[in-house]
């Protein structure tokens, strides 16, 4: 009871705090004599953002069984829901800042390393939003609108458009979903919202029955009155509003279209795509992403920002290029040739500290963060090649060109 209680009165706090605790536990079997203070901070981090999301989930799921729940249960509902969104937004933006999902490529466009083409058609793109809109605009009409003032037609409506956002929200899952790595959290979110949506068309369902009949809003015309008498009933509201989802979608698509948006892009946004679940498409295969060397990765950053300037070969493999990678490689060249023995120390450090750096570097956010930070030594290696070398723009230029370049391919973007 006193575990209830507690739950009822700090829902987010109990349900954060026993998610950390449990991490700590199994912390405590996988490592039985650990630095407590390493610990403590990888027990924080690993049951924030790996396992709570699990449990919101979790008790999400369960909240659609409640029948009928009292009012300190309702307000830790509302608690967890408020947070499931808003942590599920934050953790799932900055999720997608370090996955390896390019969501502005479509499936011809060639990428580099381990990045992955769209798994929504860009060409699709406003049919989705929209289908998202309408549905998170039902979600909020039912949320916050008066039972009591509003007609069953409506209400029936707002389900329909819930049940437009949940479809998103399923086929997403179906098209990102996997096991493999971080993805598997991209489709968390959306399943919370299916639970939320669920366990509010329970609730107003039942929120009606309380009303009483002389509260009903009637019509003035006959139609409206008979359809809403029929609606009276909302045990059929569910059935009712899936019925009427489907001439919901329809005028949705009709509007779209008028905007240009072709009547098969609610289709076409998933199948348009390579790589992915329902994906019919085959990608050409990837550049090869040389994750060695920092400059090498941070060329691999927004075009705006890193600004590659053509496509070179090392070790016999194309790579991005852009200036400052022409510049640090112009610049280890002088060093192996001016002094040998200071470029061995050199890169001994660099193979000990660089790769294993470069190497956790995936997104195009990381490697702008990477080309930025790399500016300072860039004007550095520029000053001391203008200082050595008698023309140091062609040594800068020359660098990563290929012998013999192949006659049906073009290295020059």
């Amino acid at each position: 009871m006193n575990l209830k209680h507690t739950f009822q009165t700090y829902p987010v706090l109990s349900s954060l705090s026993g998610t950390v605790g449990a991490t700590f536990l199994w912390c405590l079997i996988l490592f039985p004599t650990p630095a407590v203070p390493e610990v403590l901070a990888v027990t924080v981090l690993v049951g924030l953002f790996c396992f709570y999301p699990f449990v919101l989930t979790a008790l999400n799921l369960g909240f659609c069984f409640l029948k009928r729940p009292g009012d300190g249960t309702r307000r830790a509902v509302l608690h967890i829901e408020t947070a499931t969104l808003s942590l599920g937004i934050l953790f799932t933006l900055l999720l997608l800042c370090i996955v390896d999902i390019d969501f502005t490529a479509d499936w011809p466009q060639t990428l580099e390393g381990l990045m992955t083409h769209t798994p929504i058609w860009t060409g699709a793109y406003p049919t989705v939003f929209a289908f998202l809109l309408l549905g998170a605009a039902g979600f909020i009409l039912l949320r916050t609108a008066d039972f009591r003032k509003m007609p069953p037609l409506v209400i029936v409506g707002s389900i329909s458009s819930v049940y437009l956002g949940m479809a998103l929200c399923i086929t997403w899952i179906i098209q990102v979903f996997t096991v493999d790595g971080l993805k598997v959290y991209l489709c968390l979110l959306p399943l919370n919202w299916v639970f939320i949506c669920i366990r509010l068309i329970r609730e107003k369902i039942g929120e009606w029955k309380t009303i009483e009949e002389t509260e009903k809003r009637t019509f003035d015309s006959v139609f409206l009155e008979k359809l809403n008498r029929r609606l009276m009933d909302s045990d059929k509201w569910p059935l009712w509003a899936f019925l009427l989802a489907w001439p919901l979608a329809g005028l949705a698509v009709i509007i779209l279209a008028l905007f240009g948006q072709r009547p098969d892009n609610a289709i076409r946004a998933w199948t348009e795509t390579s790589q992915w679940n329902l994906s019919r498409q085959i990608s050409p295969p990837n550049l090869v992403h040389d994750e060695h060397y920092l400059c090498t990765v941070a060329a691999h950053g927004h075009r705006k920002l890193v600004k590659p300037v053509r496509m070179g070969v090392r070790r016999g493999h194309r790579v991005v290029v852009n200036r400052q990678l022409c510049i640090a490689n112009a610049f280890e060249q002088i060093l192996e040739e001016r002094s040998p023995r200071l470029h061995r120390n050199v890169r001994r450090f660099y193979d000990t500290y660089g790769f294993p750096l470069a190497g956790a570097i995936r997104s195009p956010w990381a490697s702008d963060a990477v080309y930025a930070a790399m500016k300072p030594l860039e004007w550095v290696f520029l000053a001391v090649i203008y200082l050595t070398d008698p023309r140091p723009e062609d040594r800068i230029f020359m660098q990563y060109i290929p012998p013999v370049p192949p006659a049906d391919q073009t290295f020059f973007l």
